[in-house]
């Protein structure tokens, strides 16, 4: 799905004091087509902010995460998506979950 979205997508860069590019979103909509921060800058607030950037723009966010990648997972579970539902990726035979942010959530009375 990543393959087909990412090049049809909105990207926004991370750009490092040299101008080096170190990490990117890309959206579909309102569907995260990829998320990506350079391994040496990983855990340093970087994927964190991109993310912070695109949920001003947005009312919602959708995104498929493979299951066994837990530490991604993890890190949107802090953003506040909620996992939705889990499915078979159809091109690797591998479990990813569906998980789902919303800027306003409604409250119950």
């Amino acid at each position: 799905m990543m393959k087909r979205e990412l090049p049809r997508s909105e990207v926004y860069v991370y750009l490092d004091s040299q101008e080096n590019i170190v990490g990117f979103i890309g959206l579909a909509g309102e569907y995260i087509a990829g998320l990506f921060v350079s391994q040496k800058k990983q855990s340093s607030g970087i994927g964190k902010q991109l993310l912070a950037y695109v949920k001003t723009q947005k009312n919602k966010l959708t995104l498929e995460a493979y299951e066994k990648n837990q530490r991604a997972i993890d890190f949107y579970q802090r953003e506040g998506f909620e996992i939705k539902e889990v499915n078979t990726d159809e091109d690797t035979g591998e479990k990813e979950v569906v998980m789902l942010w919303k800027k306003f959530k409604q409250q119950r009375c």
